[in-house]
């Protein structure tokens, strides 16, 4: 959900964006600086983000749609962004239940263990250390991430077909479907769409031309990708790329 998750370490119109490896495995560590104005449109990657924003805990579930995220006008957002598939064990929440939301934390865990998660991500020198501190300690009371959905998330995000990941998966088209909607949000073909068009996005913004983008990440050709653009994006990749 982070406002640069598809431009890594990028700054988006303006804000300076920055993100590390975390020290929770499946997770990138990220803050940005909203002081040179509001954050941009988030495009979807697949991804759960726990954020600290204007002094509350929120869940970013996945994004089916590009969306204008609910940051405060200024000040300073830090987010733990967990891979497809590593969240849900964590929140003890299945991923569908929060795919297209932002929700409270305390709207998922015991409301009074939530404002003493808070008061101490509030009093941390560094906010998204203490989101990372949050993360382990949980994670170290809860099961871990089922390993074969992130393998199937791993296969999509490297251009697999949804047939090919399945059968390697050892699942049936129904089973992957279900645990798809258990642990990433939505079916394995929406994963392999929205993974598809971060791959052809970092192409493209590393200089590559549209067509040749278009192929590598796995497109038909230039106009399915611009269709793809529009549908998930709601924008042209011109237009994406030259405001972020």
């Amino acid at each position: 959900m982070s406002p640069a998750a598809d431009g890594p370490g990028a700054a988006a119109g303006g804000q300076r964006y920055r993100e590390r490896a975390s020290r929770f495995d499946g997770a990138t560590a990220w803050t940005l600086d909203l002081s040179a104005g509001p954050a941009g449109p988030v495009l979807p990657d697949g991804c759960v983000d726990l954020l600290w924003i204007g002094g509350r805990l929120l869940v970013a579930g996945p994004d089916t749609r590009a969306v204008n995220p609910d940051a405060p006008a200024t000040g300073r957002v830090a987010g733990l962004r967990f891979a497809p598939g590593t969240a849900p064990a964590l929140l003890g929440v299945p991923a569908h239940e929060l795919c297209d939301r932002r929700v409270d934390l305390a709207d998922l865990w015991p409301p009074e263990r939530v404002r003493v998660l808070t008061e101490r991500v509030a009093g941390a020198p560094e906010p998204v250390a203490a989101l990372e501190a949050l993360a382990l300690r949980r994670a170290a009371r809860t099961e871990a991430p089922d390993p074969l959905m992130r393998h199937v998330a791993e296969r999509l995000g490297a251009g697999r077909s949804v047939a090919e990941t399945a059968r390697r998966a050892g699942l049936g088209a129904r089973q992957l479907h279900r645990r798809s909607l258990t642990a990433f949000g939505y079916g394995p073909k929406t994963l392999a769409r929205v993974l598809r068009l971060q791959r052809a996005l970092a192409l493209a913004r590393s200089g590559v031309p549209y067509a040749e983008a278009a192929a590598r990440a796995g497109c038909a050709d230039q106009a399915h990708l611009a269709r793809e653009m529009r549908a998930l994006a709601g924008t042209t990749l011109t237009a994406h790329l030259t405001s972020s």
